[in-house]
């Protein structure tokens, strides 16, 4: 497994209008700004969450973006499968995203692998948002 900035800035922009919504919609340049992002990119990130449903949108002078779900019912494994797929080193240990690979003739490196899988799944299955803001 290895974050990119996608799964990287979409859970910085989501732990920041977590702890900033309070009622009211965060605007994205507010997270720019917080986190020296580019807006185009965050906009595209932010719109691949508002099509999950995890966060919500308005427009106008007083929109921007909310949670679309209380922070303790999104874990941040959830985040980093939609954003960069698989959480496995290793396709051949996947459970979501599964192809044969030239490892699984390894039956012992497979399970190593899986053992990394297990950790990182279940360390990040049990964390939510709401843990960390």
């Amino acid at each position: 497994m290895k974050l990119t900035t996608k799964s990287e800035y979409s859970l910085l922009a989501l732990i920041y209008i977590a702890r900033h919504q309070d009622g009211h919609f965060i605007k994205v340049e507010d997270i720019c700004e917080k986190y020296n992002l580019t807006k185009k990119y965050l906009e595209h990130l932010l719109g691949v969450l508002k099509q999950s449903r995890y966060i919500k949108t308005k427009r106008g002078s007083h929109g921007g973006y909310r949670l679309a779900k209380p922070a303790n019912k999104i874990s941040i494994a959830e985040i980093i499968r939609l954003m960069d797929g698989a959480l496995a080193p290793t396709e051949s240990v996947s459970e979501y995203f599964f192809s044969q690979t030239a490892l699984s003739q390894e039956k012992k490196m497979l399970v190593v692998f899986k053992d990394i899988r297990d950790y990182i799944s279940k360390k990040l299955e049990k964390m939510k948002l709401s843990d960390l803001i």
